[in-house]
């Protein structure tokens, strides 16, 4: 039974550990290489994959104060921080990156936020890139009447956070060689890396370029655990350009995927750590007789 304020995450009903899904793919199998997909996207409908690993304790850590948190237009974590609200009956506040947006009919995805009970705040983006700053962020909450919220940051990754995705590893433990994922803003693949046996590895795919992620990772252990953790790495080249870009190559390369296995395909990370672990097979990356999992952490949005 939870304590009074704190949200029971079990009502929920959860799908953990989430299921492991072995495709054959000749890409993969002519290398020798096994892959396996972590379906964290089966996790739960609204809370999909390392949303519902970050989010959970920082919900039951906000112990029914209202949720604020930071995002792009397009941004998943603000659209899955809405729907836990909708479902626990927690008030949520987005402090969404762009004043010009205020202005203008809301996108699919802030549409949805909206719908299910977020309430939308716009912020200038130079005051946005300042939001860790303490002055900064204190100024951000009087603006969005939100000064009793409880803060979780922008892509979800703090202490909480990468403690809840060590759960991931844990899941995994034993069962490849390597564990591959996409990152945003790193939290997910700091916890995953520490959850892992030390014969396994963990393999990053950042979505942005810039090459900022190493140093914020090892920031997020020393925060969550005291010092490094687990045996990982990032490979910075299958990006495409920018976050949420997509290409006419990149675009084939999913639907041909989900024409071939019938999982569906989300663009912004999991095509991206896909087209990746095919690169890296061919190269030769994975030794003959390894066998790869690949964490689903995400469905395509709705239009």
């Amino acid at each position: 039974m939870s304590s009074p304020g704190v949200p029971d995450l079990t009502t929920l009903l959860p799908r953990l550990p989430s299921p492991l899904q072995e495709v054959e793919d000749e890409r993969f199998t002519r290398r020798g290489v096994r892959l396996l997909l972590k379906r964290d996207d089966l996790i739960h409908p609204d809370l999909v994959g390392n949303k519902w690993r970050k989010l959970a304790p920082n919900l039951t850590a906000a112990a029914g104060r209202p949720i604020l948190t930071f995002g792009g237009a397009y941004s998943n974590h603000l659209r899955a921080t809405a729907a836990a609200g909708r479902l626990l009956g927690l008030p949520t506040i987005g402090l969404v990156r762009g004043q010009e947006l205020a202005d203008r009919p809301l996108n699919p995805s802030l549409a949805r936020c909206s719908a299910d009970g977020m309430r939308l705040h716009f912020v200038d983006r130079s005051a946005y890139r300042r939001k860790t700053e303490p002055k900064t962020l204190s100024a951000l909450l009087r603006a969005a009447g939100a000064t009793d919220a409880y803060v979780v940051p922008e892509g979800g990754s703090n202490t909480l956070a990468v403690r809840g995705c060590r759960a991931l590893g844990e899941e995994l433990s034993g069962r490849a060689e390597v564990v591959a994922i996409a990152c945003g803003t790193g939290g997910t693949l700091a916890g995953l890396a520490a959850g892992l046996s030390p014969d396994q590895r963990a393999l990053g795919v950042p979505v942005l370029r810039g090459g900022f992620l190493t140093a914020d990772i090892r920031a997020l252990q020393h925060q969550a655990f005291g010092g490094p953790r687990g045996d990982w790495q990032l490979d910075d080249r299958f990006h495409f350009g920018r976050y949420a870009r997509t290409t006419p190559e990149l675009e084939t390369f999913a639907d041909d995927f989900e024409e071939r296995h019938g999982v569906p395909v989300e663009r912004v990370y999991v095509a991206k750590l896909l087209y990746g672990l095919v690169v890296l097979t061919d190269e030769g990356a994975f030794p003959r007789g390894s066998t790869v999992v690949a964490v689903v952490t995400g469905t395509p949005q709705e239009a």
